[in-house]
């Protein structure tokens, strides 16, 4: 980092156990930061595990990471935690974000669309990248866009938050999607 790039605030959303701490790991380019915390038996009651039995861990404040797009364009990545009893902390990490990446999985669907409710109340211009689970059932674009109702521009990919080649296509994708919305005069 030389200090004259340009950077750029990057959300990185979606509901509980969906891929956003993978996404972020898999994507930066120094240590990711992660509040990870071994899930008790209290969040039992609370956070839905089915379908889920290898998950041992959440995320309950943030997940940081940061990638170099080129010389002069650095993006900051910051994943919030995905239940709902913590948007509000979603809503602090969305100040000052140029946009976000919303992950979904499409075997739990309609837990994403209360994170897509908060960042769309937040203003937030984003795409959503379908993460591609083993066991994932398969739906179109088209299905999928109907699904969530999304609006006729916001991009949607499919991407494996495990995969590089596959996740930088996402953000790629959001990244140039945002560039369409600034104003013409901007460099």
């Amino acid at each position: 980092m030389r200090g004259d790039e340009t950077t750029v605030k990057i959300l990185v959303a979606g509901p509980f156990s969906v891929g956003k701490t993978t996404f972020i790991g898999t994507m930066s380019q120094i240590r990711p930061l992660k509040t990870e915390e071994v899930m008790t038996a209290a969040s039992t009651a609370v956070d839905d595990l089915r379908g889920r039995p290898d998950k041992h861990e959440t995320t309950v404040a943030l997940d940081f990471g940061r990638l170099s797009l080129n010389d002069k364009l650095v993006l900051y990545l910051f994943g919030a935690p995905g239940q709902e009893r913590f948007f509000p902390i979603l809503s602090h990490l969305a100040h000052g974000a140029l946009g976000a990446l919303v992950l979904v999985d499409t075997r739990h669907l309609a837990q994403s669309y209360p994170v897509m409710g908060v960042v769309e109340q937040l203003g937030l211009s984003y795409a959503i990248a379908v993460n591609q689970f083993p066991d994932s059932p398969p739906y179109t674009a088209d299905e999928l866009r109907a699904a969530m109702d999304l609006p006729a521009d916001a991009p949607l990919v499919f991407c494996d938050a495990r995969d590089q080649p596959s996740s930088k296509q996402a953000l790629i994708r959001l990244v140039s999607y945002l560039l369409t919305l600034l104003p013409e005069s901007t460099p």
